[in-house]
Order: C-alpha cells, then structure tokens, then sequence
C-alpha cells in the first residue's frame, strides 16, 4: 500500500503538469526506527516490558514444570490404576495442556497490548515533531526511510537533525 501511494506521488509529480510546475514541492525524509531508538522514556518502557515478559515466563515454566511432573507421576503409576482412574488422569492432564496453550496465547495478547499502550505517547510524540518540522520547513512530503518505502531520496531532505532538535535530544 505505501508502495501504491508513493508510486502514485510519483507520477503526479513527474506528470502533475501547470498545476504541479507552479506549486513547489519540498520532500523531507526521517528515518522513524533511528528516531524511536533514542527518544526519551523508550528505554524505561522497554525495561517495563521486559520485566513483564520474564513475570509471564517464570509463570509459563512453573506450569509447564507442574505438567511435566503430572504426566511423569502418570507414566509411572498408570500401570496399577483402573481405567477410570487413568482415564481422569488422562483428561487432567489434556485441561492442564489446554490452560497452558490459553496462557501462552493470552500472555502474547497482553504484551502486545501493553507495549501498545506504553509506546503509544512516545510514537504521539515523535509524530508531532516531525509534523511541526515538516509545517515549519514547508514541507510537502515526508518519508519514512526506515520502513524501505523510499526507493530514492537524494532530491529530499534529511529532517531527523530538525526533529531532534524540537524533542530537545542530541
């Protein structure tokens, strides 16, 4: 899709015609991954994500290490048990796997959105500065180098120096 629209930019400058000839066009590009890498409260957001992570870890491998235990008790003492007594074993055994499976998928669903929600302002932010700087610049157009959507960029300007200054970062 940025392919499309940037393919599209193109085009109409390259045949926008009187109306594109009269109108200036000033492109700008940035590079949002080495943006995000230094802008401020990104490092202790990580921190925060990364203790979570290791929380929900240490949490999956105690349920994994009570499985484990369950089915080796199982695969010892199945052989002196009735069927119905293996038979419940076998199905407590499956729930507990199944709540394991739930747990994993869950955990990947709340880091995921966690991470949403504590990079949210920074993101907000960085695009606030980079807008400013592209309306204080006159810019028409700004590229996101670091998602390889620009295939060329020597005719535009690098705003990542403009930006930065704005967010008060060297």
């Amino acid at each position: 899709m940025k392919k499309i629209a940037l393919a599209l930019v193109a085009c109409l400058l390259a045949f926008g015609g009187n109306a594109m000839a009269q109108k200036s066009v000033k492109l700008g590009h940035i590079n949002s991954n080495d943006l995000m890498k230094i802008m401020p409260g990104r490092d202790s957001a990580q921190a925060v994500l990364q203790q979570e992570a290791a929380d929900l870890e240490e949490q999956f491998k105690t349920m994994q290490a009570e499985l484990e235990k369950r089915y080796n008790e199982y695969m010892e003492k199945q052989s002196g048990w009735t069927e119905l007594i293996r038979n419940t074993k076998q199905r407590e055994l499956q729930d507990m796997g199944t709540r394991i499976q739930e747990f994993q998928e869950n955990a990947q669903k709340t880091l995921q959105q966690r991470e949403e929600e504590l990079l949210r302002p920074i993101i907000e932010r960085a695009k606030k500065a980079i807008s400013d700087v592209a309306a204080d610049g006159g810019y028409t157009y700004v590229f996101d180098s670091g998602t390889a959507a620009l295939l060329y960029s020597q005719d535009s300007d690098d705003i990542m120096p403009l930006v930065k200054r704005k967010l008060g970062l060297k």
